[in-house]
């Protein structure tokens, strides 16, 4: 595996690559998971060549967040990469990727769907990643791009900006990865406590709730979302940031649930904020 931390020396390894030849990209901000590398073989299953790239992006986060103590391990990393057969891993700097003097006079903004949900809660955060993923995208070029379901809103939010911003590369939607006990995989998981982390599976099994009575007929969103009110508050330590039953593109929300609706919770365990979502099918 090749790994480079400039955007030169990117160019310079693109260069060697065929004309012809498919190229999946796997954008990730390290501490890998299973999750992430259910990512990386995707990418290698219907690639030619696949590459990586962490970086942990300072735009994205607000004034009160954990920038500085995100979690970081690259050489557990590197291994990871290595042993799943990652072609490039592109490992910039952040004065690499935001060279002009602080503050940026450019970025990214984007529209209603990233306003909502996490946005509300973190005012900035998605212009962070709207400005870093369309930079990485136009330095990769990749036909193929994998984003894990997980951050569902995420996920809404990238879509929207490749298919308004005329990008050419595709997106693959990987399912979220699990814990045995429901757990969606996630680097802030080392945050939790071992009390917390017996507790952190409440917020999916209440998602299964409100879906077990979506599979029974019920569709009214509020009796949904106070359903899961109703799972969560078995524990006195979790405090509950939003509950969402929205159309899973534009993140509106609804009054009646349907085939394709997202619900979406962000919850607090301590001092860990935990997000999950599940898709109606």
């Amino acid at each position: 595996m090749l790994i480079v931390k400039t955007i030169q020396e990117f160019m310079n390894a693109k260069s060697d690559l065929g004309r012809k030849d498919t190229l999946g990209f796997v954008p990730t901000m390290g501490y890998l998971h299973d999750g992430h590398i259910e990512l990386v073989k995707r990418a290698r299953k219907e690639n030619k060549f696949v590459v990586a790239s962490i970086f942990v992006n300072p735009t994205q986060f607000g004034e009160n967040e954990d920038l500085s103590s995100y979690p970081r391990d690259f050489s557990r990393d590197k291994k990871l990469l290595e042993q799943h057969e990652c072609d490039i891993l592109f490992y910039p700097s952040a004065k690499e990727m935001y060279p002009s003097v602080q503050p940026m006079e450019t970025f990214v903004v984007p529209g209603k769907t990233a306003e909502r949900l996490e946005g509300q809660l973190r005012p900035g955060h998605f212009r962070g990643v709207t400005t870093i993923v369309s930079k990485l995208l136009n330095i990769v070029g990749p036909t193929t791009t994998y984003l894990g379901q997980k951050d569902g809103q995420q996920v809404a939010v990238i879509k929207k900006l490749v298919s308004d911003l005329n990008f050419s590369t595709k997106i693959v939607v990987v399912p979220t990865v699990r814990e045995p006990d429901g757990l969606a995989l996630s680097s802030r998981n080392t945050y939790l406590t071992s009390v917390q982390r017996k507790k952190a599976p409440y917020l999916y099994s209440s998602l299964l709730e409100a879906f077990s009575l979506y599979k029974k007929g019920e569709t009214n969103t509020n009796i949904l979302k106070e359903s899961i009110i109703k799972h969560l508050k078995n524990d006195e330590e979790i405090r509950v940031d939003y509950i969402s039953v929205a159309d899973s593109n534009s993140l509106e929300e609804l009054d009646i649930a349907s085939k394709g609706s997202m619900i979406s919770a962000a919850i607090w365990l301590g001092n860990t904020r935990l997000i999950d979502n599940i898709i109606l099918d």
